[in-house]
C-alpha cells in the first residue's frame, strides 16, 4: 500500500512511505525521486531546499529502509551548503539520516493502476537521535515494476528533537539573521523500481 523512501534528509529529516505487492525488493530511483525541506528566516522569508543523494529499499516482507546523504544538502548557495554540512548536520560525525519502518501486510497488495492513501510510521535517526516519525503518503502502482509514492502533507521535523537547535542558532549567528525557524516541513516524491 505505501512505500516511502527519501533521499536526503533535511534539517532533520526524515522520511518515507510506500506500498507494493509482495514479490521482490524495490529500490528508489534516484533520478526521478526528490526530497525537499523548507526553512524560514527573519520570520517571513521561506526557502525551498533539497537533498541530492538518498537511497532506499523495500523488501518483500515489508521492511522499508531509507538513507539520506546529509552532505548532499542543496540550498542553491554553496557557502550555505557548507555551513549546514559543518555547523548543523556535522557530517564528519553524522554522515546520514535514516528512516526505517515495517509496513503491514495490508499495505503491500497493490495492483497496477491502484492508488492508496495511508500513513507510514517509523523511526527517523538523525544526528545521533532516533525519533518516531510518521509520513502521510499516496502510493500509486504505475506498472508491475514501478511504484510512485508522494507525501500528501508535509511532516514537521523539529530541530530540538534531534539535538540540532544549537546548530540552527550557530547558522543564525554567522549569517547575521534575526531568526531561523527550528521546525522544518519535509516532503518527498519518490519512484520505486523492482
Amino acid at each position: 500500500m505505501m512505500i516511502t523512501r527519501i533521499r536526503t534528509l533535511s534539517a532533520a529529516l526524515l522520511t518515507c512511505g510506500l506500498a507494493f505487492p509482495a514479490a521482490a525488493d524495490w529500490s528508489i530511483d534516484g533520478e526521478t525521486s526528490v526530497l525537499h525541506f523548507l526553512s524560514t528566516k527573519n520570520a517571513q522569508v521561506t526557502e525551498i531546499h533539497k537533498f541530492d543523494s538518498f537511497e532506499g529499499s523495500l523488501s518483500d516482507s515489508g521492511k522499508l529502509s531509507v538513507a539520506v546523504d546529509l552532505s548532499s544538502v542543496n540550498t542553491a548557495i554553496d557557502i550555505r551548503n557548507e555551513r549546514m554540512q559543518e555547523m548543523l548536520f556535522n557530517v564528519t560525525k553524522f554522515a546520514q539520516a535514516t528512516f526505517e519502518a515495517s509496513l503491514p501486510e495490508s499495505m503491500m497488495d497493490l495492483q497496477t493502476g491502484d492508488v492508496v492513501n495511508g500513513k507510514v510510521n517509523g523511526i527517523l535517526a538523525l544526528h545521533g537521535k532516533a525519533v518516531p516519525t510518521s509520513f502521510s503518503v499516496q502510493a500509486s502502482k504505475v506498472s508491475d515494476d514501478m511504484l510512485s509514492v508522494s507525501t500528501t502533507a508535509p511532516t514537521l521535523i523539529k530541530a530540538e528533537s534531534f539535538g540540532l537547535a544549537d546548530g540552527v542558532a550557530a547558522l543564525q549567528k554567522i549569517a547575521g539573521l534575526k531568526s531561523i525557524t527550528t521546525t522544518v516541513p519535509v516532503t518527498f516524491s519518490v519512484t520505486f523500481e523492482q
